[in-house]
């Protein structure tokens, strides 16, 4: 089995930062792309920002120039490194993993996601 688990949710006020880790464990050959999404009530989950095994990043235009998303490929970790947070940002983060198994399947993986709230 495999799975992905984030951490770093919470409560801050607008302006504010806050920094979201995703660990990958289990059977795991390799990572390929990881990412973060968000969603709110109501709405679909959307593309925050996603990173590949190489460093290439890719930001949604909400985020860009305020959100950095790293990883640390020995501890099978994406980082998220929010500023500027607004309350527009509240929103249920989702981790996300492209896992290469050791048995060589490659298994899309979501974590249970962690909530972000800005309050104004």
């Amino acid at each position: 089995q495999v799975r992905v688990v984030e951490s770093g949710g919470g409560l801050v006020q607008a302006g504010g930062s806050l920094r979201l880790s995703c660990v990958a464990s289990g059977s795991i050959f390799s990572i390929n792309d990881m990412g973060w999404y968000r969603q709110v009530p109501g709405k679909q989950r959307e593309l925050v920002a996603t990173i590949t095994s190489s460093g290439s990043t890719n930001y949604v235009d909400a985020v860009k120039g305020r959100f950095t998303i790293s990883r640390d490929n020995a501890r099978n970790t994406v980082f998220l490194q929010m500023g500027s947070l607004r309350p527009e940002d509240t929103a249920v983060y989702y981790c996300n993993a492209d896992l290469l198994t050791i048995a060589r399947v490659t298994i899309p993986v979501w974590g249970q996601g962690t909530q972000v709230t800005v309050s104004s």
